[in-house]
């Protein structure tokens, strides 16, 4: 299975040279219903768990009466049970290098699991994450039947299994992330008149969105690249442990593509009925935070610093 991104409408660094060296690479990641297994990058499939390591809980409550009221239709419709305490976490992606060549893994591992409670939590109103980086080789028996959580707040914290189709793309930053005279810029429709025929007239009224959603920052879950900005203004993340920038490591989205941005869709799926339908946009069912997304951020000086998660 393959997935490719059509070629964007313009090369952005033609007509503005100064976005040229803000180039980043990503991977989309493209997940598609399948049968993983543990030994293939996926998300929402089984993990190369250690059968004699323990399976990670998150410690925090999960039986508070405000998550009981809007959680009330997911419990009743399956079989989870209200549980005061820890709650085993579910596996969102497990990333080979093999297939992300762009992880940047500690020492001789090869392999990145993310694991998250399926529970929105205070302050920041989104699911804990846990990372873990492993040797692939080290793993000599896994858990074949790990625990499922007790609680689960909505059903979209429960990933469906999917195959993934890793494509390298590069990636230019949201509008916010550049100088005030490079946001004038993209405001200059003739500025993209100079593109000719390539860049569609009816964007004359909203030049800078045309950069937006079409040039600089791929929809969908990826790797690397740059943050998808637009809930918030951009956010500095500095590690709590030694103060470096942080660089994002992984997006999880609640869809791969919507009405603004169809574009991104892969040649594979643009006969696909409807395009914006969630079931055809959304191949892992995820929904964080009510629509948006999750992204993940690491420290580049050691792996073993804390990461942080921002919802956008």
């Amino acid at each position: 299975m393959s997935r490719t991104t059509p070629p964007r409408p313009v090369d952005v660094t033609a007509i503005l040279p100064q976005l040229a060296p803000l180039a980043r690479p990503a991977i989309r990641l493209h997940p598609r219903p399948g049968s993983p297994s543990p030994h293939d990058s996926s998300v929402g499939g089984p993990l190369l768990w250690p059968a004699d390591e323990p399976w990670p809980h998150c410690n925090e409550s999960h039986n508070q009466m405000d998550d009981l009221y809007e959680a009330y239709e997911v419990y009743a419709s399956q079989d989870y049970e209200w549980h005061d305490g820890p709650n085993p976490m579910v596996p969102v992606a497990q990333l080979y290098v093999r297939d992300i060549p762009l992880l940047r893994p500690p020492g001789q591992a090869d392999l990145l699991q993310v694991l998250w409670c399926p529970f929105e939590h205070e302050p920041d109103n989104k699911p804990p994450t846990a990372l873990f980086w492993r040797s692939s080789t080290e793993v000599t028996g896994h858990l074949a039947a790990p625990p499922g959580p007790f609680a689960v707040e909505y059903d979209g914290y429960i990933p469906r299994p999917c195959v993934l189709a890793p494509e390298p793309i590069t990636e230019y930053p949201n509008p916010m992330e550049l100088s005030k005279e490079l946001q004038q810029q993209l405001k200059d429709w003739s500025n993209w008149q100079a593109a000719g025929s390539a860049v569609d007239s009816s964007w004359a009224p909203y030049p800078d969105s045309f950069y937006d959603s079409q040039l600089s920052v791929a929809p969908g879950w990826k790797a690397g690249g740059w943050p998808p900005w637009g809930l918030t203004d951009p956010i500095a993340c500095s590690c709590i442990a030694c103060g470096a920038k942080m660089a994002p490591l992984l997006t999880i989205a609640s869809k791969e593509w919507d009405s603004s941005n169809t574009g991104w869709v892969p040649y594979e799926d643009q006969a696909l009925t409807s395009l914006d339908d969630a079931r055809v946009a959304n191949p892992p069912k995820v929904q964080v935070s009510r629509g948006n997304h999750l992204q993940l951020y690491v420290c580049p000086e050691s792996p073993d610093h804390p990461h942080t998660s921002l919802i956008q």
